[in-house]
């Protein structure tokens, strides 16, 4: 029985169990603000080992993962601009083909395989650019990728390994986002603003009143009154004790709600105001 016993723990053991050993191209991610934009890079890091790199583990004018395992990936928050061209604002592959004079970089939509594609499909490149690859004094034994800004503007991505580094400059629309949040916070609170406010003094028992006028603003600013922010005035007004300005208010809601087929308020309108009726 003890032999039984041993044997069934041993099995459960085993099934449980995983060995950890260290990858020999650990992960690494850098997040990195370029003025108003995020950058990130997903990537694994293959050392060199004693082996000579460029030109040998990777073939020069080949296509390289660049790094190992896994597509290394390039995440941006916004559109930025390389050697003239946008690149959307997402998520990409980055694929090169590094050569003795010159590195190419391949910014590929589809981010996630193993390794590189059998064959590059052209329609899924969102980017190409070519660079000058640069010779370190110091060799570097892991491969690193950083990005390091030059200014609020613009920074570069910078690939290095072995005595080799390329690096690619790019662009960021800080001034026009800076803009755009100027304008729209110069400009004061959005319809939605002033409802979202009301909505919260309402559900935290806040000012009542307050919440009403934030309401009314912000149903003001709407181009059609919406069923929601027309439901969310009535409470306020039943709450106040104003039943029939509730009532009338959640007619309309009522009505937009109907021709909107949104059943959820069409009920709640109606019940509503079948409750306030009776008061």
């Amino acid at each position: 029985m003890k032999k039984i016993i041993a044997l069934i723990v041993f099995g459960c053991v085993s099934a449980f169990a995983q060995v950890k050993t260290p990858q020999p191209s650990p992960k690494a991610s850098l997040v990195q603000i370029v003025g108003l934009t995020e950058v990130a890079v997903d990537y694994s890091r293959p050392t060199m080992k004693g082996r000579k790199v460029f030109g040998e583990l990777v073939s020069f004018g080949k296509l390289w993962r660049t790094g190992a395992n896994y597509n290394t990936t390039v995440t941006c928050s916004d559109d930025v601009v390389i050697d003239g061209k946008t690149l959307k604002a997402g998520k990409y592959a980055l694929f090169t083909i590094p050569k003795i004079d010159t590195w190419e970089f391949i910014f590929y939509k589809d981010n996630d395989n193993w390794g590189t594609p059998a064959e590059l499909d052209e329609a899924k490149v969102a980017l190409r650019c070519t660079v000058k690859p640069e010779i370190t004094a110091k060799s570097i034994e892991a491969f690193t990728i950083a990005i390091n800004p030059i200014d609020i503007y613009s920074a570069t991505l910078d690939l290095s390994w072995e005595r080799s580094i390329a690096s690619l400059k790019f662009d960021v629309p800080t001034y026009k986002t800076a803009m755009a949040s100027i304008e729209k916070t110069l400009a004061g609170p959005s319809g939605g603003d002033y409802y979202s406010a009301g909505v919260f003094l309402f559900t935290s028992n806040g000012d009542i009143a307050k919440a009403l006028e934030y309401v009314n603003k912000g149903i003001g600013m709407s181009k059609d009154a919406p069923y929601w922010m027309l439901r969310q005035k009535s409470l306020i007004q039943a709450k106040m004790g104003d039943k029939k300005g509730a009532i009338e208010t959640a007619k309309l809601s009522l009505a937009s709600a109907t021709d909107a087929k949104n059943a959820d308020y069409v009920k709640m309108n109606n019940d509503s105001i079948s409750e306030w009726s009776k008061k």
